[in-house]
């Protein structure tokens, strides 16, 4: 299974919402900030200098990412990562995430910060196997479903 990670079209831009929007049915539930930053990827991400990566196999898209620009310009936000239910366990997120991780680093980033939720024992696992560790969640975090943040500095 060969996977190539491209980015941001906006012909992709029904994927990353439906990827999105699916994962967060599935393991919590949409919030509104969720709704609104994915159904605008181009005003939230794009626009604001992030980024968003897609996982391809053939020509169906499997999996997405985003990097969002966070207070500290040198910091990027890693979110929004989904792959579709029948490609899961592939290890297409660790490709992900690995391709956002040289990415922040050819372009002489610091490093990388995400919120998650300790019930994704798995991803938690993850994070921390690529380096990051866990600073302290701030009162007004952005979403109300996480209960852990990470970061990855370089």
């Amino acid at each position: 299974m060969e996977i190539n990670i491209v980015n941001f079209n906006n012909d992709y831009a029904k994927d990353f919402y439906n990827l999105n929007i699916e994962w967060l049915k599935t393991f919590f539930y949409v919030e509104p900030y969720d709704e609104e930053v994915l159904s605008k990827p181009l005003d939230y991400i794009i626009n604001k200098g992030g980024h968003i990566f897609f996982a391809k196999l053939d020509d169906a898209i499997v999996g997405t990412v985003a990097l969002m620009p966070t207070n500290d310009s040198s910091v990027f936000e890693l979110t929004k990562m989904a792959v579709s239910p029948t490609h899961r366990g592939y290890k297409i997120g660790q490709q992900l995430m690995q391709h956002c991780i040289n990415f922040t680093k050819q372009n002489n980033h610091k490093g990388l910060m995400l919120y998650s939720n300790t019930l994704l024992e798995n991803a938690i696992y993850i994070y921390r196997k690529y380096g990051f560790v866990e600073i302290p969640v701030e009162a007004n975090s952005p979403y109300k479903r996480s209960n852990i943040k990470m970061e990855l500095m370089f």
